[in-house]
């Protein structure tokens, strides 16, 4: 064994404490919540609609135009069955397909978009495995 010495221990502990309080959005010693990105709850991150697949910004494109969609189930109820996007009325959030190169059936990839209006929605999510998480789609 070998000894720290107590400057050194005192400052590195600090150092995680604070890199801890800042990891799930706690302001240290003050016990005030941080808000760590504007995505709700359940949601795990936004993304810039640019960096998400070429697939997925063709489908947005065709949910502003009201498609032609490719498949029957787009444009369908979301459930939110998984409960991870905000609570919101029944038929609130519509599903859409985003296509999965080399995939025979529809694949995992999915837009969930909420609002009144189906071609203007309030917000957007990006999910890549099925429903499990999602991001939040920041234009």
């Amino acid at each position: 064994m070998f000894r720290l010495g107590a400057k050194w221990w005192s400052r590195t502990v600090r150092t995680a404490a604070l890199a801890l309080c800042l990891g799930i959005g706690l302001a240290p010693g003050a016990g005030q919540v941080w808000a760590r990105s504007s995505a709700p709850a359940g949601v795990e991150q936004s993304v810039a609609l640019a960096e998400l697949p070429p697939e997925a910004r063709h489908t947005r494109r065709l949910i502003d135009q009201g498609g032609p969609f490719p498949y029957r189930k787009d444009g369908t109820t979301f459930f939110n069955r998984e409960r991870l996007l905000p609570a919101k009325p029944r038929g609130y959030y519509r599903e859409y397909t985003v296509r999965t190169p080399g995939a025979s059936n529809r694949g995992a990839r999915r837009i969930v978009c909420g609002g009144q209006e189906p071609t203007k929605p309030s917000n957007c999510y990006y999910t890549a495995d099925h429903y499990a998480s999602f991001r939040l789609i920041i234009e």
